[in-house]
């Protein structure tokens, strides 16, 4: 895996994690660490579970970065 896919990986799971401390604040459910957003969830023995989270957080990154990308492109000085 190269630089980037690491780069999508913290991007999408930092949106993640915001999204989810809000939401999960909002219903008043447990929060899951930081962490886990990012590597999946600690007490899974399951390896798809981390491949999973990591594959999800690289598409919400590489969007995310694309939107911003975007709308910097369109900024006129």
């Amino acid at each position: 895996m190269g630089i980037g896919f690491y780069i999508f990986n913290f991007v999408g799971g930092v949106t993640r994690w915001i999204y989810g401390s809000i939401w999960r604040t909002i219903a008043n459910k447990p929060k899951y660490k930081f962490r886990e957003y990012i590597w999946g969830p600690e007490d899974s023995d399951d390896i798809e579970d981390g491949c999973g989270h990591r594959f999800v957080n690289a598409i919400v990154g590489a969007i995310i970065l694309m939107v911003i990308c975007f709308f910097l492109t369109r900024i006129q000085v």
